[in-house]
């Protein structure tokens, strides 16, 4: 088995980490700064950051915070939100980040993510998709999860391989910030189809779910935001726990 890899998110809004339920009811969640410092030393093996107003807020992001946020961190990193030209990527990886996420922009305007891929290689390019269940399947949202598009998420999801993406962050709006656990169903079936790697977001809540995403639902990663903020659970102990269960993952010594 590979290595799995457990992913803490933060969510920005004006310079601070917050974090909601179904994309909604922000509470603030601490520096992000001091966040990533702590993310680093306690063992995490990647960290997002995403701009989580950006698309909406029709403006670029702060690529000033991603480079004190770059400065402080020696494990992979990747930026998103509001993202809409490749000079823009090109700014974000200057600024330190490892990879870019690309979400409502590519929906737009998908021949941005294979310009994206043909310039940065497709190691650096990150598609970001928030799935929402709709009629038995699932249904890509934009704008920070405010706008449905009438896309199939599968759909999507295959298309942005074909289109260069190298990994799929997928969100599950239904579990966003609920702590009742990752959509399985959805997991599996993107992963039954999909070559890139998975990475599953919405619905940590324990470390069984984690366990549950990578054994049940086939994810490469893991990807968590207020369980780690707010310490309800430790990486260490996650990652202990794994192990435990069959699954590969890097322990620091």
């Amino acid at each position: 088995m590979l290595t799995k890899r457990i992913i803490p998110c933060l969510d920005i809004k004006d310079g601070r980490t917050v974090k909601g339920i179904n994309f909604v009811g922000l509470r603030d969640a601490g520096d992000p700064v001091e966040l990533a410092r702590r993310y680093t030393n306690e063992g995490a093996d990647e960290l997002v950051f995403l701009d989580i107003t950006a698309t909406n807020e029709k403006r670029k992001t702060l690529v000033n915070l991603v480079t004190e946020i770059a400065r402080e961190i020696s494990i992979p990193f990747t930026v998103g939100g509001g993202i809409r030209e490749v000079d823009e990527i090109e700014a974000i990886l200057k600024a330190g980040a490892d990879k870019v996420s690309l979400n409502s922009s590519i929906v737009r305007n998908p021949e941005l993510l294979s310009l994206a891929s043909a310039a940065f290689g497709s190691q650096a390019i990150v598609a970001a998709v928030d799935a929402k269940r709709s009629n038995g399947s699932w249904e890509v949202y934009v704008k920070g999860g405010s706008e449905p598009t009438g896309i199939d998420a599968l759909e999507w999801m295959l298309r942005t391989e074909q289109m260069g993406a190298g990994e799929i962050l997928l969100t599950s709006m239904d579990r966003d910030g609920t702590k009742a656990g990752f959509d399985l169903e959805l997991l599996a079936a993107v992963n039954s189809i999909l070559t890139i790697p998975v990475i599953a977001s919405g619905g940590a809540g324990t470390i069984q779910h984690c366990c549950d995403a990578v054994i049940k639902g086939h994810a490469d990663a893991v990807l968590a935001a207020s369980i780690f903020h707010f310490r309800e659970i430790e990486i260490l102990d996650l990652k202990e726990e794994m192990k435990r269960q069959g699954i590969s993952v890097r322990i620091l010594n």
